[in-house]
């Protein structure tokens, strides 16, 4: 298959074996009917997913790439890097994000005792029913319990009220340093992308400083178009692009169909002035029969 700025390519989604609801064979299979050519699973700090999505998307007839997304620590806010095209077999990217889950549990169990405190009882072991991955667990997933508990609404009610900064239930971790991070994406053969930059609310003179250090250690992509970027957001990161000289990624951060605002391939296109990341990947791409 061809790839160029048309190519239908979601390169950010998330399965069960992170904070998502579907498996990953499953959101293959959403993808293709949804009209995507080129996919990727980026799951949050863990690839034990990534050879079934691999096969899954195979099956379906999609060109696949490999991939990641990985929290880091930058200017005290969590950033997250997607890494792309990477060998998920590469055993130093491996250890590195096995170390960067290690905390999640001590994390979890703070974040449930803070809850706790505000009457909210047994949160932990309600998280732990939406998680299919132990390690991977996140506020995600205490989010779910929350809503169906009946604590909150919706999702976007539960990160009004609970676990950010301020609120009940929020325990800051220390993820990845950025250097580490895409040491780990380069020497596994990928390239390292900024997720959603929009969403950090960064002052221009942090934002600038993120970029200047992400190239810095190497990465090379920025997400233009993605499912929490407005228009007007998706123009300004594509000035950006162009003036750091990045490649263009585009992924919709689905989760799950009842939580997620932008379906799987449904994302408007790359502005055709940028260079998308997919074509600097096109030998890492796995292509159907």
């Amino acid at each position: 298959m061809k790839l160029d700025i048309c190519t239908n390519a979601d390169l950010h989604c998330h399965s069960t074996v992170s904070d998502g609801t579907m498996e990953p064979e499953a959101l293959a299979a959403r993808a293709k009917a949804n009209g995507v050519e080129l996919w990727a699973l980026t799951d949050h700090d863990e690839i034990g997913g990534q050879q079934r999505a691999l096969e899954a998307a195979l099956d379906q007839g999609m060109a696949y790439l490999t991939g990641c997304e990985i929290s880091v620590t930058f200017a005290g806010k969590v950033v997250h890097i997607v890494g792309l095209g990477f060998d998920h077999r590469n055993q130093q990217m491996i250890d590195g994000l096995r170390a960067t889950r290690g905390g999640r549990e001590l994390r979890a169990r703070e974040m449930a005792a803070g809850l706790a405190q505000v009457g909210i009882k047994g949160a932990y072991e309600g998280a732990l029913h939406y998680v299919g991955n132990p390690e991977a667990i996140s506020r995600t997933h205490f989010a779910r319990f929350l809503v169906e508990a009946g604590h909150c609404s919706d999702v976007p009610e539960v990160f009004r009220r609970y676990l950010t900064e301020g609120k009940p239930g929020f325990v800051e971790h220390k993820w990845a340093r950025l250097g580490d991070a895409l040491r780990w994406i380069r020497e596994a053969g990928g390239i390292a992308v900024i997720a959603h930059p929009a969403r950090y609310g960064f002052t221009p003179t942090e934002e600038y400083a993120l970029f200047t250090e992400f190239i810095g250690h190497g990465g090379r992509g920025v997400e233009v178009v993605t499912g929490s970027h407005t228009a007007a957001e998706a123009v300004k990161y594509a000035d950006t692009a162009l003036e750091f000289g990045l490649l263009a990624s585009r992924g919709s951060d689905f989760h799950s169909p009842e939580e997620s605002h932008t379906d799987l391939g449904r994302l408007p296109a790359l502005p055709g002035r940028l260079e998308p990341v997919w074509q600097a990947l096109e030998a890492r791409v796995h292509q159907p029969a």
